[in-house]
This record gives structure tokens, C-alpha cells and sequence, in this order.
């Protein structure tokens, strides 16, 4: 399948710089992917839509401010980097085989322990990456010194003159920003790149359709009688790479860390064998659901995922998906795609051009059932 069938031209003035005035305060789009009927609604009313039985799960990862600034002692150049989680080579042990997709590409999906928050060793994605060779050292906020130790392609290993933990990022960091948000971040974001439910310290980018709900919103939900768990899965920032390979099937994705509680796990599987909805509130939700999935039921545990999922992909958990409106041939699209039909996905995009729908992270939303 050809990548650029997935690429749609959106005018710049519709990628939202900025969220709205109040939180929650979003329009809607509701896509029924059997009939392919659409109904323009907003995130307030999203109860409506939703089954009183169903169950929905919310990611509950929290973004770091992981966007530091450090300069280069061998040159005096600043250099931007976003620190993606600790490093420590041992630290995933793979318990089981790798596991295949529906086209016999490698998914990688293994049980992980989870990795120390406080470490002197870092993953990082920089900008002028190709001149941060093993050896360059760096001066961070506080005077905190950090070198490469060694060079992943894409991805640096940092390591500081010290342990640093939550503390240091949340006094010298910035808010990570997606690329296509073109300012700086303000205080502001650091409120509103965040969901209200956030709980677990380790995304270096927001799980936005979770963005849209408010405290208010949420036990609206419960009091109509949907259920609410949530899992973890933090998030890279592979999730805003455009896929560069002509066919999809030759894309290789970035592996991300989630991890499903004992009885969020009981609670989904119930819901399965009753026949009951399972709503995934955003795609990191759904692929941490899909790579779980495992002899019938979902696990419980700590895992890493590679999963890919694109048309042809057979879904085995999730019956609706909240989502935002993705950047083109992003591996995002292609997963909407596989969910609801790439030509129904395509359509209601051209229509949510045409009736100015706001797209990405502080953007619309969209429900698909």
C-alpha cells in the first residue's frame, strides 16, 4: 500500500497553534465508519453518542517537560534537545517471542520492567543531530554538564554530570511542543498540553484526545453509566514522523512503553465477554489495547509495543475510537484508516477542511463508532 495514499493537503490557518478559550470547548465529528454517516457535534455533547453500558479507556500518561536547552563547550552553539526517558541497557527483558501483524511484520510486543524516573543516563532527539557526535559535551540549565556517549542515529545517549529525575525537568524544562505548533511555550501550556487525569510522569508529547475531557465531562460520562479505566503508555516522539518509505508495509515504527494495571485488564475482558463497547479514548489507548491482546484476552502488565497497525489490520478489542484529526501520511492516519476504511477517513477529512474544522493536537476531535 503506497504511502502517499494516506497525504491530503491541509491549508496552514487550520493547524491550531493554540487550544480553545476553555477546555472541552471543541466541535466534533462523528463518523459512523459502517454507513459512513456524519453527524458535526461538539466534545460537550460526546455523551450522547456513546453507549450507556459502554466501557471507554483514557491514557493517563504525563508529558514531561522535556524540551532542553544546553551549550556546546566545542563550538558555543545552543542546542535544542527533548529528553525521551532514562536509559539502562537491561532494562527490558523480552519474556516471549516476537509476536506478528497481519502482514508478518514484526509488532516486538515484550514485558518490560519499569525504568527508573532518576538516572544520569538519557535518551534524547536533538536538533542539528548529524554534529552531536560521541564526545560532545554540553552545559544545561543549572550548570548541570552532559555528553554523548553514544550516538543511536536518531536518538543520543546523554550522560550528566549527575542523577537527574522530574525535579530538574520541571525547573529548567520546557513544554515539548509538537514541530507543527510554530511558538514558543507559555505557562499556559504547561496547564493545557496536559490532560486533567495525567498520573504517570513520561510522555515527551501529549495524548491530545484525552485533552478535550474536563472533570466535568468525565462524570457526565460516569453518571450516564460508561465505565472508566485508564492504562499507561508514554509516548515518543516517533508518533509526529511522517512515514519516508513509499510502500507502508517497509516502515519500521518507534517502540513506546505502556503498561495495564491488573484490574483495568479484568474490567476490559468482562466487557469483552458481555459484549459490551470498548471506547478507546485516542490511538496511543488503541495500540496499547491491540498489543495486549493475547489468546483471546487483554493482559495485564508492563510491556513495550512496535505495533503497526494500517488497513487490513483485524481489531480485536476496540469497537470506537476518540480521536483527534491527524497530520498526513502519518502512521495515525493509517491507523483511523484501518479502522473505519481509508476512503471514509479521507472524505470526512476533505469535509472537516471544508467546514473549518481545527486539526492536530489543539484541534478538533472526532468519534468514530
Amino acid at each position: 500500500m503506497k504511502t502517499d495514499s494516506f497525504n491530503f493537503d491541509l491549508p496552514k490557518h487550520l493547524i491550531a497553534q493554540y487550544p480553545t478559550e476553555e477546555r472541552g470547548r471543541s466541535r466534533l465529528m462523528v463518523l459512523d465508519r459502517r454507513t459512513g454517516n456524519i453527524v458535526d457535534s461538539m466534545v460537550e455533547d460526546v455523551a450522547s453518542f456513546i453507549e450507556p453500558n459502554a466501557l471507554m479507556v483514557f491514557n493517563d500518561s504525563k508529558v514531561r517537560k522535556a524540551r532542553l536547552y544546553g551549550r556546546c563547550e566545542q563550538t558555543g552553539t545552543s542546542v535544542e534537545f527533548i529528553f525521551l526517558s532514562p536509559w539502562k541497557q537491561d532494562d527490558l527483558i523480552s519474556l516471549r517471542g516476537s509476536e506478528f501483524n497481519h502482514e508478518g511484520q514484526e509488532n516486538l510486543v515484550t514485558a518490560c520492567e519499569q525504568v527508573s524516573s532518576v538516572s544520569r543516563l538519557w535518551r534524547a532527539v536533538c536538533n542539528k543531530s548529524k554534529r552531536q557526535n560521541i564526545g560532545r559535551s554540553y552545559i544545561f540549565p543549572g550548570q548541570l554538564r552532559g555528553s554523548v556517549v553514544e550516538d543511536r542515529g536518531d536518538e543520543k545517549i546523554i550522560d550528566f554530570s549527575s542523577n537527574i529525575g522530574e525535579e530538574y525537568f520541571d525547573l529548567y524544562g520546557h513544554v515539548p511542543l509538537p514541530p507543527y505548533i510554530k511558538r514558543e511555550d507559555t505557562g499556559n501550556d504547561e496547564v493545557r498540553y496536559q490532560t486533567v487525569f495525567a498520573k504517570h510522569t513520561g510522555s515527551a508529547a501529549s495524548p491530545t484526545a484525552g485533552l478535550h475531557f474536563t472533570p466535568q465531562l468525565l462524570d457526565e460520562l460516569s453518571q450516564k453509566g460508561i465505565e472508566i479505566e485508564y492504562l499507561t503508555l508514554h509516548i515518543g516522539l516517533g508518533t509526529f514522523q511522517p512515514v519516508r518509505v513509499e510502500n507502508i508495509e517497509d516502515h519500521h515504527m518507534h517502540e513506546e512503553w505502556f503498561e495495564i494495571p491488573f484490574q483495568v485488564a479484568e474490567r476490559i475482558n468482562l466487557a469483552l465477554r458481555e459484549g459490551r463497547k470498548v471506547l478507546a479514548v485516542g490511538t496511543t489507548s488503541m495500540r496499547a489495547l491491540e498489543s495486549a491482546w493475547n489468546r483471546g484476552q487483554v493482559r495485564h502488565g508492563n510491556f513495550s509495543t512496535r505495533i503497526f497497525i494500517y488497513p487490513g489490520y483485524e481489531f480485536h478489542v476496540v469497537n470506537s475510537l476518540f480521536t483527534n484529526f491527524h497530520t498526513p501520511k502519518s502512521t495515525l492516519i493509517m491507523l483511523v484508516s484501518a479502522f473505519a476504511g481509508r476512503e471514509k477517513i479521507m472524505q470526512s477529512y476533505q469535509l472537516a477542511i471544508d467546514k473549518g474544522y481545527r486539526f492536530f493536537s489543539y484541534g478538533d476531535a472526532m468519534l468514530i463508532l
